[in-house]
């Protein structure tokens, strides 16, 4: 039912594609069951109105066999729209060159590697996610700490995902006059705008879009732009016929 609802609410959204977080680790760490869980989610998403990808997420602090056990499921489900392996939680309790095994195992299962970084820590969390392969950063709002950073990711094409109302929520920015989105778009990284958890930040993917038009004075181009980053950074997009 909550994966229905979820992408009904974004095809309402006009989203045309959609790359889904699931928090195993969190999961696992509840002691749930996980074969009926994502059956029951993969068999939901199968009758939405839109195409789904799902990324696995681990959580850094609960430590690396956790973490491995997440991976090996999202290597076993890889046919079943499972695309990628990530990291979320704490990072200064999981930086993530201790989890660089647990990424190579990953990308030999086919897998993209998409922690988080950058979000309450420092440049040097997203340094060492792309040394692990990131292909895409979670939140990296801090990258803006680092002018060596922002080049790279700019001259290598690297995407943020941010999620601005996140990030004010859970405090990781102050103020909205401080978030950096706009800085690091003029700067020319790659940006995509994402709700994180759009429940607990009482958000949808418009809403960010309108803040960023509103606070942040993103032309309707702009705009435009961040939704076409969306697509053109997606990891299995396939346009319509």
């Amino acid at each position: 039912l909550v994966t229905r609802r979820l992408l009904h609410a974004l095809a309402g959204q006009g989203v045309l594609y959609a790359e889904i977080n699931l928090s195993i680790g969190v999961l696992l760490w509840r002691n749930q069951p996980f074969h009926p869980i994502f059956d029951a989610i993969e068999a939901a998403a199968a009758e939405g109105p839109i195409p789904v990808r799902f990324i696995f997420d681990a959580v850094r602090q609960f430590g690396l066999e956790p973490a491995s056990k997440v991976a090996r499921l999202a290597a076993q489900c890889r046919h079943r729209g499972v695309i990628g392996f990530g990291i979320g939680g704490d990072e200064t309790r999981g930086p993530a060159e201790i989890f660089h095994d647990i990424f190579a195992f990953a990308r030999d299962a086919g897998l993209h590697i998409l922690p988080h970084a950058g979000e309450a820590d420092g440049p040097k969390s997203i340094w060492a996610a792309l040394e692990g392969g990131a292909a895409r950063i979670g939140h990296g709002i801090r990258a803006i700490d680092d002018p060596l950073l922002v080049q790279h990711l700019r001259d290598h094409q690297i995407p943020l995902d941010i999620s601005i109302s996140s990030n004010i929520c859970t405090g990781v920015v102050d103020r909205l006059e401080n978030h950096p989105v706009r800085r690091l778009f003029d700067a020319g990284v790659p940006i995509t705008l994402n709700t994180d958890d759009p429940p607990m930040f009482h958000t949808t993917l418009l809403d960010e879009y309108q803040l960023a038009h509103t606070h942040f004075g993103f032309s309707r181009e702009e705009l435009r732009q961040l939704a076409r980053n969306s697509l053109n950074f997606a990891l299995d997009y396939r346009p319509a016929a």
